[in-house]
């Protein structure tokens, strides 16, 4: 009878091969500022992208709450993708956005469930749903670049990128708010 100690590595062993090992592109981050340098180039695509997608999901959403906090967010969008810029110029780099293929998915998919709904209380909910999965993106994102750029010693981007993560974390929570006190009631 096989141990356990055994079997989890005969486990790990197997899915390792089946996995493969993935081989590292010509131009892969070899430190931890340039995984940071491309993280941030990631982010600012994101970012840019919203600022085209946040009025569609404004045109379409229905609760005069969901359109006041999606505006706010636009608005505040606006200033991330500044922000994000500011980090590039603090490090002496041109801001260059590298498509984020997180964000990409996510869009599709907001974009999916308003095609798959009819306007009022449902699409509002499937509007929430899509944007706070967006805000967790994003959170998750900042949290990691904010800990990189303390490792780095990066002090004007740290202090923009809490900023920012602190809006996306008051995001979500209004989406939230607004989820449970209206919405998802009215579209039972």
């Amino acid at each position: 009878m096989e141990t356990k100690k055994t079997a989890k590595s005969s486990v790990s062993k197997t899915a390792t091969k089946k996995a493969g090992k993935v081989p590292a592109k010509k131009n892969a981050a070899k430190q931890l500022k340039d995984l940071f340098e491309d993280s941030l180039k990631d982010i600012y695509w994101a970012e840019k992208a919203l600022v085209k997608a946040l009025p569609k999901m404004h045109k379409n959403a229905t609760d005069a709450k969901l359109k006041a906090g999606i505006e706010k967010h636009f608005n505040e969008t606006k200033v991330h993708v500044k922000r994000l810029e500011e980090c590039f110029a603090a490090m002496g780099k041109k801001a260059q956005a590298k498509k984020c293929d997180a964000m990409q998915g996510l869009l599709d998919e907001g974009k999916s469930i308003m095609e798959e709904t009819e306007a009022g209380a449902v699409r509002d909910a499937g509007i929430i749903a899509a944007a706070q999965k967006v805000e967790h993106y994003e959170i998750a994102t900042y949290g990691t670049l904010a800990a990189y750029a303390k490792v780095l010693k990066e002090k004007d981007c740290l202090k923009n990128l809490l900023a920012t993560l602190a809006e996306e974390k008051k995001c979500d929570e209004l989406l939230t708010k607004v989820a449970d006190t209206a919405i998802n009631s009215k579209a039972k």
